[in-house]
């Protein structure tokens, strides 16, 4: 089994990649929806669920407010 090593090493090693690019990207995507109101904005009309997620998780984290926030400035657009 020995021809078989290097081939796992290197798929341990792309799926260590993808995991950090994952989360990386999750990293990044969280800092712009947290920075930005018009990326929200965006993100809303695009991806519903995604900016669903980000105010369940700053929920869980105990910050309150952004999504009634965010309604408030988006009805008066």
């Amino acid at each position: 089994m020995r021809p078989l090593e290097p081939v796992a090493k290197r798929l341990l090693k792309a799926v260590i990649v993808v995991e950090l690019l994952g989360v990386f990207g999750a990293y990044g995507l969280f800092h712009a929806m947290n920075n930005s109101q018009d990326f929200r904005s965006k993100v809303n009309r695009r991806f519903p669920s995604v900016l669903e997620a980000y105010y369940l998780s700053n929920e869980w984290a105990g910050v309150y407010g952004i999504r009634e926030r965010d309604r408030e400035a988006w009805r008066q657009d």
